[in-house]
């Protein structure tokens, strides 16, 4: 009879972490989160867990002052449905910071945030 409870708390438990685990999650960033690059990368790429659905998907790339410094051109990657990217104008040295909200194929948002610094 105990066996029954147990089984059933398993079940819930491995339907609960599947669920965590289908979310669109950021698994890597050109250029990389926290990096220094040395002169202006002509893009921003981040490359998630899920394939993205491009309408409700949004990346922004500031400067120290707030100021939007990338082209507002965002898109998913043609070749790969697991990336956005969006390029840039030519950056100053300094730090700049990355923001994207993205909604997998799943149907689940996920947002954060990273910061890069770029070097002469």
């Amino acid at each position: 009879m105990k066996l029954i409870p147990l089984v059933f708390v398993v079940l819930v438990a491995y339907s609960y972490s599947a669920a965590i685990f289908a979310h669109g999650l950021l698994e890597r960033a050109t250029p990389a989160a926290g990096s220094t690059v040395h002169g202006s990368p002509a893009e921003v790429k981040l490359f998630f867990s899920q394939t993205l659905e491009p309408a409700f998907s949004t990346l922004r790339v500031l400067d120290a002052n707030a100021k939007q410094v990338d082209r507002q051109d965002q898109t998913v990657d043609a070749t790969d449905a697991r990336a956005l990217r969006v390029s840039l104008q030519p950056l100053a040295p300094g730090a700049y910071r990355v923001i994207w909200r993205v909604l997998s194929k799943d149907g689940h948002v996920t947002q954060g945030d990273l910061s890069f610094t770029v070097a002469p």
